[in-house]
C-alpha cells in the first residue's frame, strides 16, 4: 500500500493538482487534514473534480478554517488551536495521498509545524516544486530540512513549464527521483 504526504516548496506551487494526479494514478484515497480558507470550494473539492476513478474516497478535513492564512493564524481567529496529536490518518485499506497546507515550515499552532505533522504521520514525502526565479533555493532548502529531519522523500514533482537546467541541478544535488509534470504534457509524469 502506498501512502504519501504531498508538500510544496511554498504556497501556490501546484500541490493540489499534483495531489489530484497522484490520487488518480494510484486510485488512492485523499485527505487534507487542515483547510485554511476557500471553504466554498476546498482543495478536497478540487481534487474530487479532477478524479475520474470510482475507487478514491475523500476523507473529511479535520479542520476547516475560514481565514485564508497560515493554519495557526486562521485557527486563532476562530478561537481554537489545532491539536496536532489528534490528527491521525484516516482508516483505509487503499493507497492514500495526504496534502499539507502551504510548505513544511508553516505553523499549525504555537509549537508545531507541518513538518512535525509529516513526522508524526510517518509518511514519505512527495515534494512539489514549480519553476520560477528562486525555486532552486526554495527546493533545496525544503529538501535539506527533510534530510535533516530524516524524512524520506519518494520524489520531486516539477510542476509547470519545464526548466531542464534547474530541474537537473535539483535532482543531482538532492539525489531524489523526479516526476516531471508539464502544463502542456500532464501525462509525462512517471508512475509511482
Amino acid at each position: 500500500m502506498k501512502r504519501y504526504f504531498v508538500t510544496g516548496i511554498g504556497t501556490d506551487v501546484g500541490k493540489t493538482v499534483a495531489a489530484a494526479i497522484l490520487t488518480e494514478a494510484l486510485q488512492a484515497d485523499y485527505w487534507k487534514p487542515v483547510q485554511a480558507g476557500g471553504l466554498d470550494f476546498t482543495d478536497t473539492d478540487t481534487v474530487k473534480s479532477l478524479i475520474s476513478n470510482e475507487k478514491s474516497v475523500f476523507h473529511p478535513e479535520a479542520y476547516r478554517l475560514k481565514m485564508a492564512a497560515s493554519p495557526h493564524k486562521a485557527a486563532a481567529a476562530e478561537g481554537i488551536e489545532i491539536d496536532v496529536h489528534g490528527l491521525e490518518l484516516p482508516e483505509t485499506q487503499n493507497n492514500l495521498i495526504v496534502e499539507g497546507a502551504g510548505g513544511l515550515m508553516v505553523p499549525l499552532n504555537k509549537r508545531y509545524l507541518v513538518l512535525d505533522l509529516v513526522q508524526q504521520l510517518g509518511l514519505e514525502v512527495i515534494l512539489v516544486s514549480r519553476n520560477y526565479l528562486g525555486s532552486i533555493n526554495h527546493t533545496l532548502l525544503t529538501a535539506e530540512v527533510l534530510r535533516y529531519r530524516k524524512v524520506p522523500v519518494a520524489g520531486i514533482i516539477f510542476n509547470g513549464e519545464e526548466n531542464q537546467t534547474s530541474e537537473d541541478f535539483i535532482i543531482k544535488y538532492t539525489a531524489c527521483a523526479d516526476y516531471r509534470l508539464s502544463v502542456r504534457k500532464p501525462t509525462s509524469a512517471k508512475r509511482l
